[in-house]
């Protein structure tokens, strides 16, 4: 019987907290953006995964949206030490995690995605933990989706 994890994305409030100054400080001071600096956008919030494990194969997305909306979730590579630099575009991966819930969908139909990219998603974020202890994720809430109604964890089989 294969051993399963299951991670569930936390909100790092205190990251996302530092990401928004940064806009706000280039707001005020009048300044752009660096050249291929990502800002965050006022739908994002910056989440995390914590690996307890290294050696990971990706199993499945486990994504609920209690009302209609669509999130979507993008990774940063492992060179973006967020305590230190901005976050550059160059640091995103694709392909991005696109999950919606359409207005005339009930509570039970399951949650719509892409389901090739976010197979691949899962499987990139496995062979990042290979070398990471964490992970940041850039989550987009639109169409009604909010960080309220949104519950997010992915699982994975444990290699021995």
């Amino acid at each position: 019987m294969a051993n399963k994890l299951e991670l569930t994305f936390r909100l790092d409030l205190q990251l996302t907290e530092v990401m928004r100054l940064r806009v706000q400080s280039l707001q005020q001071r009048g300044q752009r953006r660096q050249d291929g600096e990502r800002l965050l956008q006022p739908n994002e919030a910056v989440y995390r995964l914590d690996f307890s494990k290294q050696a990971l194969r990706f199993s499945h997305w486990t994504v609920r949206l209690a009302q209609t909306g669509c999130l979507t979730i993008v990774a940063t590579s492992q060179l973006w030490t967020p305590d230190l630099t901005n976050l550059m575009t160059r640091q995103l991966l694709e392909p991005a995690g696109v999950f919606w819930r359409a207005p005339r969908d009930t509570s039970e139909t399951q949650i719509k995605c892409y389901e090739a990219d976010a197979h691949e998603f899962g499987e990139r974020i496995a062979e990042l933990a290979k070398v990471r202890k964490v992970m940041y994720f850039l989550f987009a809430f639109t169409e009604g989706c909010s960080p309220e109604t949104v519950d997010c964890s992915i699982t994975f089989t444990v290699d021995r």
